[in-house]
C-alpha cells in the first residue's frame, strides 16, 4: 500500500513545498522550524544536563498524507519526521557575509484571501469555522411525563402555540 506523497499542502492556511519544488521557483515555502522541549548537554561529559526549550530547523524533503479513514495526517521528512501541525514555516536567506551560511527568518501566518482588493490594504476574509456543526439537542416534555405522571401538567388549559 503505497502513501500519497505531495509536492505541496496546505496546512492551517500556511502552504509547504517540497526543496524539489521550491528549486524552480521564486517563492520558498520548504523551511520548517520546530520549538521543543527537551534535554540539552555542552558536551558528551557533561555530567547536568538541563531540560529546556530548543529550536530545530529543517527543508522538507518530502510530504506524506497519512490516511486513518476517520481522519487524515500530514507528515513533513526533512532529516526527521514531523506533524505539520507541529512546525512553524521559516525562510532562509543566504548569507552575503559568510559562503555557505544561512539567515533564518520568519513571516506571519498568511490565513487570509485578498479576494477583491479594491482599497488599499485590499480586502480580507478570514476564513472562519462556524459556531456549531449541527443542530443541538432539544428537551422535549415527551419523556417527563412517562416518567413523573401527570401531575407536573395542569389541566382544563389551553395550550399556547409559539410561532
Amino acid at each position: 500500500m503505497a502513501v500519497p506523497s505531495y509536492r505541496s499542502y496546505l496546512i492551517n492556511g500556511v502552504k509547504f513545498n517540497t526543496k524539489a519544488k521550491d528549486d524552480v521557483r521564486t517563492i520558498q515555502n520548504s523551511g520548517v522550524y520546530l520549538l521543543a522541549h527537551t534535554m540539552q548537554v555542552a558536551s558528551a561529559k557533561d555530567k547536568n544536563p538541563i531540560v529546556s526549550n530548543m529550536g530545530f530547523y529543517g527543508v522538507i524533503q518530502e510530504i506524506w498524507d497519512l490516511d486513518y479513514h476517520k481522519f487524515r495526517i500530514p507528515v513533513l521528512r526533512n532529516d526527521q519526521f514531523v506533524m505539520a501541525s507541529q512546525v512553524k514555516q521559516v525562510f532562509y536567506v543566504d548569507d552575503p557575509m559568510h559562503r555557505g551560511w544561512s539567515v533564518v527568518l520568519s513571516m506571519p501566518n498568511r490565513e487570509y484571501n485578498d479576494v477583491i482588493g479594491d482599497d488599499v490594504l485590499g480586502d480580507i476574509r478570514i476564513e472562519c469555522e462556524p459556531f456549531t456543526r449541527g443542530i443541538p439537542n432539544v428537551d422535549t416534555f415527551d419523556d417527563l411525563v412517562g416518567a413523573f405522571g401527570s401531575e407536573n401538567f395542569r389541566d382544563g388549559c389551553e395550550d399556547i402555540w409559539i410561532d
